[in-house]
């Protein structure tokens, strides 16, 4: 008999295990046709701990998958590890030395395109630039301006271009606000306070603010100098959202209160009138025991009323999910359409779980289904757009599948107005994609 010891944990078992090495290919296969109007790159980045191993899957060093498109051909795939002073060092994300040292970042997260570069991003840290080989040229603070960790989940405004972000830290400044301007200058920074070092993963921006979710997820410095996992969940600090005009500072946040909760990932904010609507996967709460306690995400619209102080909130969906997402030229403005990741119906919902892919139509208060069949683990799907003048849903939808049956991965492109239909075209990778975090589809 197996001895249980020997047993790896799921963030290192299946398709969440890492990948060993870096592949170059050209001319990938296609099953389909690329639609020509797709040139760019998709990128998305994940956990992979170069080791072999790490304490959780929030802690492996980052690498980046993509995949060139063009004149209806996959160009190229490429994988690479961003190359970081933890990973040449081989640091401890959970040393508090390497948590202060702001180039030592695990860059595994996300990965942007702003002012004609790529950032890979893990919030507890500066950025790391990318080529368009996907090449690590090197750590970046913004001329030194920047002194603070950089949020893996900036906020691209698609009327000024402006990059807006934030960064929080273990020790104060626990919240500060920033904002790059459309040529990649880092324009605005302001602290806001906040009672103590909470986990902020995300946050929001209309055309008018700026919105940050203060949650009862929190850092322990004292845990993590005795080597114990340092973030929990905590009764007693309270929840509450932060509403701030943008290129505000402390003194212009107004504060609401709210049921606790915890949230990752918001799918859009907007403003109409007086009132602040906010979209959100709200879980009930997160790590109230371990990191392994975590409880699903469902749909719900906040309301705040800027002029009466009304708080309102409702749940827009009763099926859990994860990784939503909308067309970028609609973040901070009113979106009709939202893509979200869900268990596949009949599954039981977990990691490893196989899924189906969730277009929200908010507007109608419906969603419609991909389901890519009975072995199938889509991860995170972005939205790109056919052409400058497109319908907000006139383009694709992409994203990486595994297949459990054949151990193999493909990024898949949907049409997005007919979201349950065949794949548009269908490229097989030619190495398993590991399950990651998230992505983006950055034009030429």
């Amino acid at each position: 008999m197996a001895d249980p010891r020997d047993a790896k944990p799921w963030h290192l078992s299946g398709n969440y295990g890492p990948v060993a090495d870096e592949l170059t290919r050209f001319d990938l296969r296609v099953t389909g046709a690329i639609p020509p109007e797709l040139c760019g790159l998709y990128v998305r980045n994940g956990a992979n701990p170069k080791s072999g191993a790490s304490s959780h899957w929030f802690m492996g060093d980052g690498m980046v998958h993509g995949v060139r498109l063009e004149s209806g051909r996959a160009v190229w795939y490429r994988n690479r590890w961003v190359r970081t002073t933890k990973l040449e060092r081989d640091l401890d994300a959970m040393d508090p030395a390497t948590m202060m040292d702001r180039t030592a970042s695990a860059a595994n997260t996300h990965v942007v395109g702003h002012a004609g570069r790529i950032l890979a991003l893990e919030e507890g840290h500066f950025p790391y630039e990318l080529s368009r080989e996907l090449e690590t040229l090197g750590c970046e603070s913004f001329g030194g301006r920047l002194t603070t960790a950089f949020t893996a989940h900036p906020k691209l405004c698609p009327v000024t271009g402006e990059l807006h972000f934030f960064g929080y830290g273990v020790l104060p400044p626990h919240l500060v606000y920033h904002v790059l301007d459309a040529k990649g200058a880092l324009v605005h920074s302001a602290e806001i306070s906040v009672p103590g070092p909470t986990m902020m993963h995300d946050f929001m921006i209309t055309r008018d603010h700026a919105i940050f979710m203060d949650l009862p997820v929190t850092f322990s410095l004292e845990k993590a100098i005795k080597g114990e996992v340092p973030l929990g969940w905590d009764p007693d600090y309270g929840a509450r959202i932060g509403i701030l005009p943008r290129m505000g500072d402390n003194r212009d946040v107004r504060w609401f209160e709210i049921d606790p909760c915890y949230v990752f990932h918001p799918m859009n904010a907007w403003v109409e009138g007086d009132v602040v609507f906010c979209d959100v996967g709200r879980h009930e709460s997160m790590w109230r025991e371990s990191m392994n306690d975590f409880p699903p995400s469902y749909l719900h619209r906040w309301e705040f009323d800027l002029s009466t102080g009304r708080v309102a909130e409702r749940q827009l969906d009763d099926v859990a999910h994860a990784f939503p997402r909308v067309d970028d030229r609609a973040v901070g403005l009113r979106n009709r359409y939202g893509w979200a990741v869900a268990s596949r119906p009949g599954e039981e919902p977990g990691f490893g779980a196989a899924g189906v892919l969730l277009k929200y139509d908010l507007e109608r208060g419906t969603s419609a289904v991909h389901d890519f069949g009975p072995s199938a683990q889509p991860g995170e799907f972005v939205f790109a757009q056919a052409s400058d003048s497109a319908a907000e849903d006139e383009g694709y939808a992409l994203g990486f599948v595994y297949d459990k049956a054949r151990d193999g991965s493909d990024l898949v492109i949907l049409d997005a107005s007919d979201p349950s239909g065949r794949p548009v075209a269908t490229i097989e990778m030619p190495r398993r994609v590991p399950h990651g975090f998230h992505g983006s589809w950055i034009r030429d």
